[in-house]
């Protein structure tokens, strides 16, 4: 009989590249999200449509002991939605409604294992100031001072799941990721990601013209390829190790290199005009030391390469507009 996964968010980036990797590995899978994936059809057996902050439907979602759940569902987005302070009522309590929802039910239904998602954006303000030399390392993030109300709600979940640990024998396992990006990610609309988002104005921008960059673009940050991010969260999920544990790249650079490396995939040259904007902390970085020890893995992805991949992804979503 195949094992059984659940992912929670399958209608999301990371959650339906994950759908996809599971059915490629012979589980049956079930998606669940307030809608199906926006770019592709989903690979799940079986996909609920739901809100996960009604517990009747996170009852509906989670009717039997999954071998794996993974919890990826979140109101979040980039930089553009997270740091503005104007969604923050809204991230903390839907966010936190899902995720005591899910830990509850998954005690419940005696799920084998559960998978939880939270973000570097837990790690203090203070320890990522100099963008050089960030501090990332999994111990760091106490005492706690994230930047984000989306930090915060971030940490409390960590600490929900790892008290379900201790108390009901969940297996709950907790990366923090750091800024994932690839092909079918949010490219426009006020929710994507740096990546994705400079793909977009490069690829927009007449040769010769200018892209706009939120602050100095001297802000550092590491970023994921989507295909690594796939192959960490299974490892660590199957692991005897519950976390918390980067997940993300420690190939750091400057938000002006990125656009450089977009500009040289799309072969254009272009002016950067630096305007106001929210940008976050000054640098971030992943620090893999615990990972590689825990797990014997660090994501093998380049940046260039996985950005290729995403420009020529973004730039086929502007065609295919422009064409409609």
């Amino acid at each position: 009989m195949a094992r059984t996964a659940l992912v929670c968010g399958a209608g999301g980036f990371i959650g339906s590249h994950l759908v996809r990797r599971l059915k490629a590995e012979g589980l049956w899978v079930r998606g669940a999200d307030l809608r199906y994936p926006p770019f592709s059809d989903t690979a799940a057996d079986d996909f609920l449509i739901g809100d996960l902050r009604d517990k009747d439907v996170c009852d509906r979602v989670i009717d039997r002991p999954f071998d794996e759940v993974y919890q990826l569902a979140a109101d979040m987005g980039g930089a553009g939605y997270i740091f503005t302070g104007e969604h923050d009522a809204d991230i903390m309590s839907n966010s936190a409604t899902i995720n005591l929802n899910i830990a509850a039910l998954c005690h419940r239904r005696k799920v084998g294992r559960v998978f939880y998602s939270s973000s570097a954006c837990i790690y203090p303000a203070h320890n990522q100031q100099d963008p050089h030399t960030p501090d990332c390392a999994e111990a760091s993030a106490y005492p706690a001072a994230p930047d984000s109300e989306y930090g915060w709600e971030k940490l409390f979940s960590e600490r929900l799941f790892l008290a379900y640990n201790r108390n009901h024998n969940l297996g709950a396992r907790i990366a923090r990721y750091h800024n994932v990006f690839g092909p079918e990610t949010a490219w426009e609309g006020g929710r994507e990601k740096a990546p994705a988002a400079i793909c977009r104005k490069v690829a927009m921008a007449p040769d010769h013209g200018e892209i706009e960059i939120w602050g100095d673009g001297l802000q550092t940050r590491s970023f994921l390829y989507i295909e690594d991010c796939l192959e960490g969260t299974i490892r660590l999920t199957r692991s005897g190790f519950e976390g918390p544990v980067n997940i993300g790249s420690d190939e750091m650079v400057t938000i002006n290199q990125l656009v450089d490396m977009a500009c040289k995939i799309a072969g254009k040259t272009l002016h950067k005009k630096h305007i106001a904007g929210p940008t976050g902390v000054r640098g971030r970085n992943s620090d893999n030391r615990l990972i590689a020890e825990k797990l014997g893995w660090r994501p093998e992805g380049s940046l260039y390469a996985g950005l290729e991949k995403t420009y020529q992804w973004v730039e086929a979503q502007i065609r295919r507009g422009m064409a409609a």
